[in-house]
């Protein structure tokens, strides 16, 4: 059959005709899986928003000095003639204090609200790095050597995720604190410091065994791949292998389980501080701020709701924005 005859003709046209209704349905082709979930991920209207609203948090977090100085208050500045003889505001929100001041102390609200987003985020984001390569690291190797390593990290892991993580972060505090010394013998300054790294490492330590256990299953099932085994029949270091042929294959449960932490590790720290184990005075914190506003609540409500408002908003918007995540990484939901 001759190329110029009818039958060739119609054969040439219909290849591209037949290849345009697959990038109208967003076929991918030659794409890695980050990459189409990437796409899926630009694609999902909740999760640009989700993640609009906590990088305006960061952004919050970061120019929080910024803000307060463009209000015009002070973190640290008692206003006593803001207050009544019982501590009551004397004043609601106002062009110089725009959410209102603190009861008993006249404190500026807004101030405090904009500071109070540092030590969630960073903890939360602390905790999450550490505790993403610990669990990265441990999985890779319980699951890739296997034998009396395999059994001594899972062992390990076991035996951290049987322990209480409320009573470990309780009895932590007091733990550290006499190793410097006794709390009496500490400023608040110092105090505040000594639970700001505490609960970094309680929330990595409990963090890290969960990751580690999903990692070791998965590469369980990469180490007898081909790749893997021909890296390892031509003689390529044990390291070269674990972080250059199985971890690239592993971003999909790292990035999942990294964006579902986030959110826990922030409810995590504020509930500790709302219970008093966790950041103190002069670090501000949304939770130890809403410990102190149930006890004004009729009288001030905004000084209760402030807190409450931000922790939420952001804990909703972390946690919509992981499930965005692992629905654009899991295979099963992609189409």
């Amino acid at each position: 059959m001759s190329i110029g005859s009818p039958d060739s003709t119609v054969g040439i046209e219909d290849h591209p005709a037949s290849a345009e209704p697959e990038r109208a349905k967003g076929v991918a082709h030659g794409k890695s899986p980050t990459r189409i979930a990437m796409d899926r991920l630009r694609k999902d209207k909740v999760a640009l928003v989700c993640a609009t609203l906590v990088l305006l948090f960061i952004l919050v977090a970061i120019f929080a000095p910024v803000l307060a100085k463009l209000e015009g208050s002070d973190i640290a500045k008692f206003n006593p003639d803001l207050i009544d003889a019982y501590g009551f505001p004397t004043t609601g929100p106002t062009a110089s204090h725009w959410f209102g001041v603190e009861p008993k102390t006249g404190r500026d609200n807004f101030a405090r609200w904009v500071y109070g987003a540092r030590p969630s985020l960073i903890i939360a984001f602390v905790a999450t790095v550490f505790g993403t390569v610990v669990g990265v690291v441990m999985g890779l190797l319980a699951g890739f050597l296997g034998g009396w390593v395999d059994r001594v990290i899972s062992w390990l892991i076991d035996f951290v995720l049987s322990l209480p993580y409320l009573l470990f972060a309780i009895a932590m505090v007091p733990i550290v604190e006499s190793l410097r010394g006794g709390s009496f013998n500490l400023t608040p300054s110092q105090q505040a410091s000594i639970r700001f790294f505490v609960l970094i490492f309680v929330l990595s330590f409990f963090g890290w065994a969960g990751l580690a256990r999903i990692i070791r299953g998965e590469v369980l099932s990469l180490r007898e791949r081909e790749f893997v085994l021909a890296a390892k029949a031509i003689g390529v270091p044990t390291r070269q292998v674990l972080f250059k042929e199985l971890l690239p294959n592993l971003v999909a449960p790292i990035v999942i389980s990294a964006s579902l932490a986030l959110p826990a590790y922030v409810t995590a720290e504020a509930g500790l501080s709302f219970l008093g184990v966790g950041l103190i005075e002069p670090v501000p914190s949304w939770g130890q701020t809403i410990a102190t506003a149930t006890n004004w609540f009729k009288a001030d409500p905004i000084y209760l709701w402030l807190p409450v408002l931000g922790i939420t908003i952001l804990v909703l918007a972390l946690a919509l924005l992981g499930d965005a995540v692992r629905d654009a990484f899991d295979p099963k939901t992609r189409r």
